[in-house]
């Protein structure tokens, strides 16, 4: 059950670029099947009541050892925030893998499951002083900062704790950017790292994120040329950095094409070599939507299909599920999911929303998305790639309605 923290150097890949596919909008065809595993088709068939998340733990597992295939001497820490099924975390465990963590709640469902607290990585930026206290003295040893007042928290309640210092980043080319609340610039964090130091802790590194579902592996790329220089400047004041967070971002099947993995993998570490040589810091790695998003389907229910005027072409299509019910991220349209029904007559646009009684609870307007003409109430719609961030994110009781069910195969 370990995961190798042994590093060495990487050999030249070569200084070309890696040209990456453009994603475009994609609707599933209701006669396509082929995203979905026997065992969640035979449990779809069985119509459990609707909503609900159906996640082949098979998927999970595959995923998993594709990435530590591809970074074999990475440490690899699930995003626990993704999903935060216990069987999820059982599994990911028997695996290697480590995890970050988000709050005390996650640090407590980890140790739940038996996760041994050293494995664990406090990566959010903003925590209360109890929480930071609380998992220190549970035996977390590794916290993220990206401010001054953060940093002194952490030399009060976390004493000789590991410190990674969050960067800015821009989350360009990212479907879910995650700039501007996390991270601070270079010059900053060349200063609080410095005084990490003199605060009594134990500074290792950096950490970035190049945004959630990132189509581009370029991105990568300046961040890990940004942190090669400031380790180079502090190393002029004999603190030696010996990590790098490269976050997550690795994306999921939300559209047509993807960029394989080996893309990031080698643009990842092309510019690990670029910019760091011969011995570069020992690499940690933070997925989570490309772990489990993909291992699920949410199963819903049409309730309504409606028009607003005689002359509108376009249907309103209700859903059982909307934003508060798992589907945040439909958030201006930002993860287009993939849709399948299995009507299988002529297609007509269709605007989507969910079933409370909030305007805001549209899931797709300027997007467009077709559905079966012929499509009636109580016809059920899957949801594919839907394993990551949506039972973590559905609302408890918002209009009365239960958190959205899970079911881990």
């Amino acid at each position: 059950m370990q995961t190798s923290y042994v590093n060495s150097a990487l050999e030249n890949e070569g200084d070309s670029v890696l040209a990456c596919v453009p994603l475009q909008p994609h609707v599933l065809s209701p006669a396509d099947n082929r995203s979905l595993s026997p065992k969640l088709e035979q449990f779809l068939a069985s119509r459990p009541e609707t909503p609900f998340l159906a996640l082949d733990l098979d998927s999970v597992r595959n995923k998993f050892l594709e990435l530590q295939k591809e970074f074999p001497q990475a440490a690899i820490h699930y995003a626990v925030k993704a999903n935060p099924a216990p069987a999820i975390i059982q599994l990911l465990a028997t695996l290697g893998s480590r995890f970050d963590i988000a709050s005390r709640y996650e640090l407590d469902l980890c140790l739940s499951q038996g996760v041994p607290a050293a494995w664990l990585s406090y990566g959010n930026t903003v925590k209360k002083s109890v929480d930071i206290a609380y998992a220190f003295g549970c035996g977390v040893r590794l916290f993220a900062f990206d401010s001054e007042a953060e940093l002194e928290k952490l030399s009060r309640h976390a004493p000789g704790a590991g410190v990674q210092c969050r960067l800015l980043s821009q989350g360009k080319n990212a479907d879910w950017p995650l700039s501007r609340k996390f991270g601070c610039d270079l010059g900053m964090a060349y200063e609080l790292l410095l005084k990490s130091r003199d605060l009594g802790l134990s500074p290792l590194g950096v950490t970035f994120h190049v945004g959630s579902q990132q189509t581009d592996p370029q991105q990568w790329v300046e961040p890990m040329q940004q942190a090669a220089e400031l380790y180079r400047q502090l190393g002029r004041h004999d603190l030696e950095l010996g990590w790098i967070n490269i976050g997550g971002g690795l994306p999921a099947t939300y559209q047509g094409t993807l960029v394989p993995l080996s893309c990031y993998a080698q643009t990842i570490r092309q510019s690990l070599h670029q910019s760091f040589g011969a011995s570069p810091p020992y690499v940690m790695i933070e997925p989570g939507r490309f772990l489990v998003a993909d291992a699920g389907v949410i199963q819903s229910e049409v309730i309504l299909v409606a028009h607003k005027s005689r002359e509108d072409v376009r249907r309103w299509v209700y859903l059982d599920i909307g934003k508060f019910g798992g589907l945040a991220e439909t958030m201006d349209e930002c993860i287009k999911y993939r849709l399948r029904t299995h009507r299988d007559g002529p297609m007509g646009s269709v605007i989507l929303a969910g079933p409370t009684c909030d305007s805001a609870d549209v899931l797709y307007e300027k997007t467009s998305y077709e559905l079966p003409l012929d499509l009636a109430i109580g016809d059920r719609v899957e949801i594919l790639s839907t394993g990551a961030y949506t039972s973590s994110y559905a609302s408890v009781g918002f209009n009365g309605f239960p958190p959205l069910a899970t079911f881990c195969l």
